[in-house]
């Protein structure tokens, strides 16, 4: 089986790092990833969508930031994707992860914390029994 991990290219300076960081684990882990990379967080659910029907896939980790600005648009976008991947893993039964930071996070706090969320996306989608997500 293989880990999908679908990663927003926007905030590349962020992202790439978290892209590397996820292969690292999943290479070190021994676990086989299928990498599909979108332009922005509100483009993740399609992608993740596509992963998920296939039958190779038992799970997908997602990656990307969302920086505050001076509207309020980076918390539509962050509820719109958690909603939409919420809504994924149920319907297909699989594990999906929230590995996306944001919202109200500016480039310091993404950078200091992107190895944490990127390490709890990869184990909350490919645990290695599937009682652990029971």
């Amino acid at each position: 089986m293989k880990l999908g991990i679908v990663v927003s290219e926007f905030n590349p300076e962020i992202t790439s790092k978290m892209l590397g960081h996820a292969l690292k684990i999943a290479k070190e882990k021994g676990i086989q990833t299928v990498v599909t990379k979108v332009r922005g967080a509100f483009d993740i659910p399609l992608a993740v969508k596509k992963l998920l029907k296939r039958k190779d896939i038992s799970g997908v980790a997602t990656l990307g930031t969302i920086i505050q600005g001076e509207t309020d648009h980076d918390i539509l976008i962050a509820n719109v994707c958690a909603h939409a991947l919420t809504q994924l893993s149920l319907e297909f039964g699989k594990p999906v992860s929230l590995g996306v930071m944001g919202p109200r996070i500016n480039v310091r706090q993404a950078k200091k914390r992107m190895k944490e969320y990127v390490e709890r996306a990869i184990h909350a989608a490919f645990a290695e029994k599937s009682e652990t997500l029971l």
